[in-house]
């Protein structure tokens, strides 16, 4: 009787574990794992977005990664550069093990892991999940991360930049749209009173430009053999390592800093980089450049104090085009000769860009949903109901060309500072244009060849 009731337990259990394995039909993850496979995660967000980011991972853990023996040990590691300054000499050094499995990068830890042996692209895990079907990807998030012909990782956040404005000081001063140009904006600024509400002084905007907001400029103007011009050479590092500035010889840089010492000149902008959201949100100026992702944010902050408008990022000249480049971050994954972590880590990619987990991405935070499957969410379009403001950043990107790239450089965080430091300076010590482009081809040309130098072949 016993090795009877025995052989019908191990029959049971039999049963059972071929469902499982019916059930649990990803090509990457075939079967329930015997042993937990642990994988970490790198990543970057912070306050509204770091919560939604370790809820997913909480989610995952104790859903489809309960299911499939994964679990994921998430690490904020501040801000993307930060990341990427720890990331670097653990590629350095070769050390695999201290390697994350995935990580959130934007476009600072690119070159990083283009350069190392351990990536493990989106291409290499499609041949192992030829199941999954990347086409809910929209089409201008993924490209983003497509360089040198190789998919390197799945967007899981979106971003435009957009311009932000004060509806409520618009209508006041009888305007009755925004500005879409540099010259629009001086003809508002004149319209403005010279203090807000609170007796401060208003100006009409505030920036100085840093590398991804000069390209995006520069990029509006239509280029001698694409819809755009680029800030260095193989189309703003996209096809190879850039190793020289164009704009400074196409007289692109010099048309973006001559309309830039105009809007300077006219009164029309304050010529800082810190504090800009405490700017706009205090009403000291009416216009203000960033992130879609920066919407529910703003909304939290103004709370009904004054109506937030949003529109298209504003253009160089009426010759220049609308667009922006689409900025955000990806889910990368390291190969550190582990196939049961790559299939583990690209199951959590797969959940991460997820309809579902993008909708309400979107609505926790502003920023764009990557999957198109989004939309039909109703956490989603009820969000879009509430906050039209949100479609603007989709809009713009539907008209911006695909020839609009962001920038990618070696020594991206040196060539950052150094436009800013270079643009702040022309307006403060009063240097011409013409000179600014000569200072400025000098400097940022010496960043790319030394860099360009150090890590020849």
């Amino acid at each position: 009787m016993k090795k009877i009731g025995l052989c019908f337990l191990a029959l049971l259990l039999l049963v059972l574990l071929s469902f499982a394995c019916v059930k649990n039909n990803s090509p990457a993850v075939k079967a329930l794992v015997p042993d937990q496979v642990k994988i970490s995660f790198w990543h970057s967000m912070a306050d509204d977005a770091g919560r939604a980011f370790e809820s997913y991972v909480r989610e995952f853990n104790q859903g489809p990664g309960a299911e499939k023996g994964i679990l994921v040990e998430s690490v904020f590691q501040g801000q993307y550069a930060d990341a990427t300054a720890k990331l670097r000499p653990l590629l350095q050094a070769r050390q695999a093990e201290a390697l994350p499995d995935v990580m959130q990068v934007d476009s600072t830890g690119v070159v990083d892991y283009l350069n190392s042996e351990f990536a493990y692209t989106v291409d290499d895990a499609l041949k192992a999940d030829s199941v999954y079907d990347h086409s809910r990807i929209l089409e201008a998030p993924l490209k983003a991360w497509n360089y040198y012909g190789r998919q390197l990782g799945l967007p899981v956040s979106a971003s435009t930049t957009v311009m932000y404005y004060n509806k409520t000081m618009l209508e006041a001063a009888g305007v009755s749209k925004p500005p879409t140009t540099f010259e629009e904006i001086i003809e508002v600024a004149r319209k403005l009173p010279s203090l807000n509400a609170n007796g401060q002084k208003l100006t009409a905007f505030a920036q100085v430009p840093n590398s991804p907001l000069l390209a995006n400029w520069i990029g509006q103007i239509p280029g001698i053999n694409s819809d755009s011009s680029y800030l260095v050479n193989m189309r703003n590092g996209r096809d190879g390592t850039a190793d020289r500035l164009v704009c400074d010889t196409e007289g692109t840089l010099l048309a973006f800093l001559k309309a830039w010492k105009q809007l300077y000149d006219a009164g029309a902008l304050l010529n800082v980089s810190d504090g800009l959201n405490n700017l706009f949100l205090t009403q000291q100026i009416c216009f203000l450049t960033a992130s879609t992702s920066n919407l529910a944010g703003l909304l939290s902050q103004i709370s009904g104090r004054f109506e937030l408008g949003c529109a298209y990022f504003p253009r160089l000249n009426e010759g220049a085009k609308f667009g922006a480049a689409v900025s955000g971050s990806a889910l990368l994954i390291f190969n550190k000769k582990s196939s049961a972590k790559t299939a583990a880590a690209w199951e959590f990619v797969k959940y991460m860009t997820s309809a579902p987990v993008q909708a309400r991405f979107a609505a926790a935070t502003g920023y764009m949903p990557v999957n198109s499957a989004s939309s039909d969410e109703t956490i989603y379009s009820s969000y879009i109901s509430e906050n039209p403001q949100a479609l603007v950043g989709a809009n713009q990107l539907a008209e911006t060309s695909p020839d609009m790239l962001s920038v990618t450089v070696g020594p991206s965080r040196d060539f950052y500072m150094e436009i800013m430091n270079q643009i702040s300076s022309m307006l403060t010590s009063s240097k011409s244009p013409e000179a600014a482009v000569k200072s400025m081809s000098a400097a940022l040309n010496l960043l790319l060849e030394d860099y360009a130098a150090a890590n020849a072949d």
